[in-house]
């Protein structure tokens, strides 16, 4: 029986990022498509995971990647946590998750990302502007989100954009996703 190969490790940097007041900018809704954009009330593990490796396989998200069905329902179906899922004319095109008061008065937007497939045609900002008034609903003192030099490269500049600030960094490893 071969050994099973070592996981390749990829080093990054981490970037935490703050949100401390409510944004007073709207961002209109792109006309190229027709979007909806649900809560996923209970969502189940095959279209998660399904989102979660569409999403994040590009940027090597591994936190979720490896759990079984029973780890990740109980992390995922918890009442703090709220799965939003967008369409692009019908078809899964990103979605969003939140999670509450792990901390007090903070929301974070743990996972945030679009399907390669509908990256770069002006759907970010707008979905971006969506998670963080949904993360404001439970009107906490500040919404935080974390980005890493694995992810998109556009993506630090589109949450300062958006009125992120910078907290604090990171070095940390990460297992690739092959």
């Amino acid at each position: 029986m071969a050994d099973n190969p070592k996981p390749r490790m990829l080093k990054t940097r981490v970037t935490h990022l703050e949100l401390t007041d409510r944004p007073t900018q709207s961002v209109p809704t792109p006309v190229s498509f027709r979007l909806a954009i649900m809560r996923a009330t209970r969502i189940s593990l095959p279209f998660y995971r399904f989102l979660y490796e569409q999403v994040g396989k590009p940027h090597h998200w591994s936190v979720h990647r490896h759990l079984d069905d029973k780890a990740l329902a109980a992390i995922i179906h918890r009442d703090n946590v709220d799965i939003h899922v967008l369409y692009a004319d019908g078809s899964p095109a990103g979605f969003f998750e939140l999670v509450t008061g792990e901390e007090e008065g903070v929301t974070e937007i743990l996972y945030f990302g679009l399907i390669p497939e509908f990256q770069g045609r002006g759907l970010a900002r707008f979905f971006l502007n969506e998670a963080i008034s949904t993360a404001w609903m439970s009107d906490p003192q500040k919404v935080i989100i974390e980005t890493n030099t694995l992810d998109s490269p556009r993506a630090l500049q589109m949450y300062q954009r958006m009125g992120f600030h910078p907290v604090s960094f990171a070095e940390a490893e990460i297992e690739a996703w092959v």
